[in-house]
């Protein structure tokens, strides 16, 4: 079972599936299937109530599939998409942002502002065709 942040995902949720993978390993790679993929069916899971599914379900879709291959050994990399599964559910169940607060320029700001574009204003008429 998978423990995110208080919430238990069951094992039947969860499906392994695994292949011959590329990367470090010579011939080793070549024999035996070390690369895995992992798939979590959100849309049929019970492991979060209602309103984190759908939040989830938003993010993710129906299936959060996460692959590991870095590692020669299945089991290194079974644990690998573990911890990447539960790092991915772990940042989409934290809360969003508060908004952000809209402010005005101060006086001053705006002043400057303003008198900067002037400046700019007069140089690029300087740089124009003089009528004699």
């Amino acid at each position: 079972m998978l423990t995110v942040r208080g919430y238990v995902i069951p094992d039947a949720d969860l499906t392994w599936s695994f292949s011959r993978s590329s990367g470090p390993g010579g011939q080793h790679v070549n024999t035996t299937d070390t690369r895995v993929r992992l798939t979590y069916d959100l849309a049929g899971s019970a492991a979060f109530p209602d309103d984190v599914k759908q939040r989830l379900l938003a993010r993710f879709g129906a299936e959060v599939v996460v692959v590991a291959a870095e590692r020669r050994s299945q089991l290194q990399n079974r644990r690998a998409a573990e911890d990447r599964l539960a790092d991915l559910l772990e940042e989409a169940l934290k809360p969003p942002p508060p908004p952000r607060v809209k402010t005005k320029p101060s006086k001053s700001a705006q002043r400057r502002r303003l008198e900067q574009k002037k400046r700019r204003s007069e140089t690029k008429r300087l740089r124009g065709k003089s009528f004699d």
